[in-house]
Parts: C-alpha cells; sequence; structure tokens
C-alpha cells in the first residue's frame, strides 16, 4: 500500500467526484436532495433558489494532454446481455452534468441539452487556429 494509498478503482473516482460537486453545490447555495437507489439517470436533484428543481448527472472531467481542455462523457454505458453493449445519453433525463475536474478542483455545471450525446469539450484555454465560434469556455459554466 505504501505512502500513496490504495490503487483507486473508477468507483472510487466517481465517488470523489460526486462528493466535490455536492459541496460545491451547497457552498453556492443550492438544496442538494439525493435520490433513494441506483436506477436513476439522474444522480442528484438540486433546488435553486426560486423552489425549482433540476435533475443532475454528475460527471468526471479530465484534462487533454495539452492541459487546454476538460473532456467528459456525456453518456453511460449498459449490457443488455453478454454480446449487447450499448451507449444512452441523458437527454430528456437529466438537466444539468455537474462536471468535476480533480486536477483543477472546479465544478462546472453545464445544460445536458447544449452538448453532443456522446461526449463533451470545455475549452480552457485559446485554440491554435484561434477560433471562437462554437468554443464552450469552461469559465463560463464554473460554479
Amino acid at each position: 500500500m505504501g505512502l500513496s494509498g490504495p490503487k483507486r478503482h473508477t468507483d472510487k473516482t466517481g465517488d470523489i467526484s460526486e462528493a466535490a460537486i455536492i459541496t460545491r453545490l451547497l457552498q453556492s447555495g443550492y438544496v442538494v436532495l439525493t435520490p433513494y437507489g441506483k436506477n436513476h439517470r439522474y444522480d442528484l436533484l438540486i433546488e435553486d433558489a426560486d423552489g425549482k428543481f433540476w435533475r443532475i448527472q454528475c460527471k468526471t472531467g479530465w484534462m487533454d494532454e495539452e492541459q487546454t481542455v476538460i473532456l467528459f462523457a456525456t453518456a453511460s454505458s449498459y449490457n443488455h446481455t453478454a454480446k449487447q453493449k450499448g451507449w444512452r445519453h441523458y437527454r430528456g433525463q437529466a438537466d444539468y452534468f455537474a462536471v468535476y475536474c480533480e486536477e483543477l478542483d472546479k465544478v462546472y455545471l453545464v445544460p445536458v441539452d447544449t452538448v453532443g450525446v456522446t461526449q463533451a469539450k470545455l475549452r480552457l484555454a485559446a485554440t491554435k487556429n484561434k477560433q471562437n465560434k462554437n468554443v464552450r469556455w469552461a469559465h463560463d459554466y464554473e460554479l
């Protein structure tokens, strides 16, 4: 085990992201509710200042090699049988992705309907060709 602790399992990474997201939502003034059970298409509910509820799907974001983009999955995998595997997006089943990037210790709240159905990017630095059209800047979504 050593001083670095045991190797982290992907479930542990998800737990860390969810805990960081809940903490940041609470710090931002939201009421946070957790659904009972595990078979929901969202991880949390938040209540805003107007008393409206929003379904939140927690995601772990990771940075690309150049450290210019945060990437996150916008779909989940499922298995019907050993031979039947697929992906399901969250459109119509969650309102926002809450994305935790551990390298930056930041949380981003991104509307589900504004990103693709497999993967999304939040840009941290300008593109090499200086393009700004259709760029999703991370700072616009930061909590």
